[in-house]
């Protein structure tokens, strides 16, 4: 008896608390309003919460399969530059950062770009996904985005891209700063073809990606609650010795102060974006319209 006592009991009994430790880990999540969800109800709801509205993050698959129409998109390959080009170690490696996060996200980066249709338009899209070493943007991404925007211009296309970031890469320092010049140059390159680019603000967007291509979109959305700023709320209280408001740097502030266009809820972005791509389309149209006519009249008149 004290065999079965001391060796069987226990072990049937751990073996049932693992597996439903396990089944309930696997049904269940919980919120920053510190209630717990039915995972199931918090993915059909676009993984925002159905008690408090909170905006989960997403990978970059779960991002377009919520935007595009039907989920239907093609992923688009971009270039992968040399890993860990300054042999970058803290208290772990880079190189070993690099693989734990493509074995989590099955990316090769934090960049993705997919092209798709949203309320019947063709679009390029590109997202973020936190995951990978905080979404951060370094050499890899720069090139990500750089083949977004050529997608656009090649196939006259609008961009669209789902910032979602804690900024530049650290482990490749100037390197990644050096991102941050190309990507406003490319997004330059965007509007010199009159290009529509629309960016969507996701919680959080900060830093780098704040001061270069996240605000430089004809129209910036963001998502609602998400914090939007460039240094963080501590570095900002200390420095200006002020007690800022509680809601400072949320989208909702950011908007207030004129930082953004709107705050639309995720289940709206695809119809709202579809909306506005209709009448910037046409905006375009209209002004190739005006110049190919102005030429048109020069053209006439050099004849004359």
């Amino acid at each position: 008896m004290n065999w079965i006592t001391k060796f069987i009991k226990p072990k049937i009994k751990a073996l049932f608390e693992k597996r439903s430790s396990k089944i309930e880990e696997n049904l269940w999540t919980t919120c920053g309003c510190k209630n717990l969800i039915y995972k199931e109800d918090l993915n059909s709801n676009q993984k925002c919460c159905p008690k408090c509205g909170a905006h989960h993050k997403l990978t970059c698959r779960e991002r377009f399969e919520t935007f595009f129409d039907n989920k239907e998109y093609e992923l688009i390959e971009t270039p992968l530059p040399k890993d860990d080009p300054l042999n970058f170690a803290d208290k772990k490696k880079y190189m070993d950062r690099l693989k734990s996060a493509r074995k989590i996200t099955s990316q090769d980066d934090a960049v993705a770009i997919a092209k798709g249709k949203v309320q019947n338009t063709e679009v390029i899209v590109g997202a973020q996904d936190f995951r990978f070493i905080g979404g951060s943007f370094g050499a890899a991404s720069g090139e990500a985005f750089i083949t977004g925007v050529q997608q656009a211009i090649e196939n006259n296309k609008p961009l669209i891209f789902f910032s979602c970031s804690g900024g530049q890469r650290m482990m490749e320092s100037s390197i990644a700063l050096m991102q941050m010049p190309r990507t406003a140059l490319a997004v330059n390159e965007l509007k010199k073809k009159n290009i529509p680019y629309i960016v969507v603000l996701t919680n959080p967007t900060t830093g780098g990606v704040t001061a270069s291509w996240a605000m430089l979109g004809d129209i910036l959305i963001a998502e609602p609650k998400a914090t939007i700023g460039f240094a963080g709320r501590r570095v900002i209280q200390d420095t200006v010795k002020e007690t800022l408001p509680e809601e400072f740097q949320t989208a909702e502030y950011v908007k207030d102060h004129g930082g953004i266009d709107l705050v639309i809820e995720r289940k709206y972005l695809n119809s709202t974006i579809g909306t506005l791509l209709n009448v910037l389309l046409k905006k375009a149209e209209a002004q190739a319209k005006q110049v190919s006519n102005v030429t048109v009249d020069q053209s006439l008149q050099s004849a004359s």
